[in-house]
């Protein structure tokens, strides 16, 4: 069906007659009368009874009536939506996160997000920088922010910040009041580590190795809060940044084991699936990422 011949029925129809429904589309009433023969012609019924002061609808009329007001209806709304989503006076923006980023770091942003776009949802996923990178390969994400290594060949980049991983232990352990260590104190001590897929785990792993330092891992840990309280209470080591400790190292609930020649770095980074274009709502996020705090 030929949805500009539904719209000239659709204005005669709601207006009366074909020069009322002419002047609402700023056609010719001529033209107006072809497009509904050819739209009755196409379907195969009479649409109107013509009448001295009009037009009528006839059965058939008032059936397709039905639907071409939800057809321009919808219609109406598509456009309302898609304006809406462009102007971000709409629409939803789903985020993954590390642990780091996630935790610490993006709510900030989020926050300065959502005082400029009020109306835009905001959802935040935080896991690991392996599950982080799935999701945003799967498309259930449009953007990801990571502290690990990825595939610069599958994921658009841009760096954010550096980090600093940080030995911290509980004050009560048998390195805690020895001052400067070297990385071979560390190698028969019990280690608390982040889980597997995480970027923490590989930094300190790769970091280990590097080194020739043995990694006694004592238990793998996927919660922050808990690896620190599992520190704080026990007898291990954990290696983690220092936006997760800064209130446990000014408490003293923590302390950071100094170590001379052993330092763990890595590069925070924002990702998303390279195209000729992100979405509004990304792309706003993306540029408010990149701005200073």
């Amino acid at each position: 069906m030929n949805l500009h011949h539904l719209k000239v029925f659709l204005a005669v129809a709601e207006s009366g007659s074909i020069s009322a429904g002419a002047n609402r589309l700023f056609i010719s009433q001529p033209a107006v009368t072809r497009e509904i023969r050819d739209l009755e012609a196409n379907i195969g019924i009479t649409l109107f009874d013509r009448q001295p002061r009009g037009v009528v609808l006839t059965e058939g009329g008032r059936r397709l009536l039905q639907y071409a007001e939800r057809i321009f209806a919808l219609e109406a709304a598509a456009e309302r939506d898609l304006r809406g989503f462009a102007s971000l006076a709409d629409g939803e923006l789903r985020l993954g996160a590390s642990a780091t980023l996630g935790s610490y770091l993006l709510p900030a942003l989020i926050e300065r997000f959502h005082r400029r776009f009020p109306a835009v949802a905001v959802d935040l996923i935080v896991s690991n920088t392996r599950d982080v990178t799935a999701q945003l390969e799967d498309g259930r994400i449009s953007l990801g922010f990571v502290e690990g290594a990825f595939d610069s060949r599958i994921f658009a980049s841009h760096l954010l910040d550096r980090d600093r991983l940080l030995p911290v232990a509980g004050p009560g352990h048998p390195l805690a009041g020895r001052g400067v260590l070297e990385a071979r104190d560390l190698a028969d001590q019990d280690h608390y580590l982040r889980e597997p897929g995480s970027a923490t785990r590989a930094s300190v792993e790769q970091a280990y190795r590097e080194r020739g330092v043995a990694l006694r891992t004592r238990m793998s840990i996927g919660s922050t809060e808990a690896l620190k309280r599992l520190v704080r209470d026990g007898r291990g080591i954990a290696w983690l940044s220092p936006h997760m400790v800064r209130e446990e190292l000014s408490s003293g609930r923590l302390v950071h084991l100094e170590v001379s020649d052993l330092r763990i770095e890595r590069e925070l980074h924002a990702l998303w699936r390279p195209g000729p274009n992100l979405s509004p709502a990304p792309a706003a996020f993306l540029e408010l990422a990149r701005q200073p705090a």
